[in-house]
Order: C-alpha cells, then structure tokens, then sequence
C-alpha cells in the first residue's frame, strides 16, 4: 500500500497542532464579588464570573476567554459582556472594546430615559475600544449607562425580579480573584437569596 507522504504529513499536523496548541495553555477562574445599590436603591451583592485560558508568550496563540456574566443578588437577570474575539460580538453589536447591549423593551438609558435597545449598557475599561478580557489584571472598571424599564417580569406567583446594578457616570472600580481552575478556591461564592425572601 502506498501514500502521499506529504499528504500524510499535513493530516498528522492537523490532528496534533489542535492537541499541541490545548496542552500549553493554563487555564484559570476570574471572579468578583462586591456591593452595590441596585436601581431601586437597595443594597446588592453583585458578582462578576469568567475563565482565561492563557499561553506562554513564546507561543503562537493568543490568549482566549469566555464571554464576563454579571449577576445582581436577588435578580434573575445576567448580563453578558463580550469583545470582538468572541462568537457573540455580532449580537452585542452596540460598539467596540468589552461591551453587553441593552435589550429591547427590558433597558433604558439611565440619563435619558430613551430605549437601550442596541445601546452599550454595561462597559468594561471603557476608554480602551481595543480592550479584551483575556487581558484584564486584577481590577476593572465597569461603566454601567442603563436601568431596567421595569424591575419585575411576570405578576403574582410567577413574578421574578430582572432588577440590576444601579447605573452611574462614574465607573466601578472593581478587584477580582484569579485562581487554577479546577483548584479548591476556583469556584466562585454563591449570591445568599436569603436577604431576598426577607423583603
């Protein structure tokens, strides 16, 4: 039986480099956890979660990360902000560097009170367009223009709070944690609901 040796050897590069390319990169667990008012005023536990893969310098690969959820105590709302090297970019299409778009009939702009559908809401080191979130230190700022139109969906038995962090001209500056992922102090605290079912 004969082959194509150079053939063979453009196969066996494609199914190694992906290997080569994965088994360089440590991975690790970026969160953050503070206080912050929500639009109605009333005092949150707001949480910040991602994960980095990241690559020697020497390597040809450029660090990558998952989109950075947002989660406000007592709120079934998240927020998901995302650059441009994310699959997600094209929706969150509201402008450049870390960014999550408001959403139509759910945000307003907070000093105008106009619809934020397609309005950046939420923006992360907002005075750098080229910013990336594989790139983030160990603080950041979060600029958050928008509020809620509404602060609960639904009535009655079924009503849930989609209330979030109250918006401000100033940003917040923001510390986070970066440990191995897969290591005991990865995970991230969970929010308490109990201060939720007190009010």
């Amino acid at each position: 039986m004969t082959f194509n040796k150079p053939f063979f050897l453009v196969r066996l590069m494609v199914a190694v480099i992906p290997l080569a390319v994965s088994g360089c990169a440590s991975y690790y667990t970026h969160y953050a956890v503070f206080p912050a008012e929500n639009s109605m005023g009333e005092e949150r536990q707001v949480k910040l979660t991602w994960q980095t893969a990241e690559y020697p310098g020497w390597w040809v690969a450029d660090n990558q990360s998952t989109p950075i959820t947002v989660e406000t105590q007592c709120s079934a709302r998240e927020w998901r902000l995302v650059d441009d090297s994310h699959q997600d970019a094209a929706v969150e299409s509201c402008g450049e560097g870390i960014r999550a778009c408001g959403r139509e009939g759910l945000d307003r702009v907070a000093s105008t009170g106009l619809p934020a559908a397609d309005k950046r809401c939420m923006t992360i080191n907002a005075v750098d367009p080229e910013a990336r979130i594989a790139d983030i230190d160990s603080s950041l700022d979060l600029l958050v223009s928008c509020e809620p139109f509404k602060t609960v969906r639904g009535s009655s038995d079924d009503a849930e709070n989609i209330d979030y962090i109250r918006a401000s001209t100033v940003p917040y500056t923001i510390y986070s944690r970066k440990s191995p992922r897969g290591s005991l102090n990865a995970r991230p605290p969970e929010l308490d609901d109990s201060v939720c079912d007190d009010e």
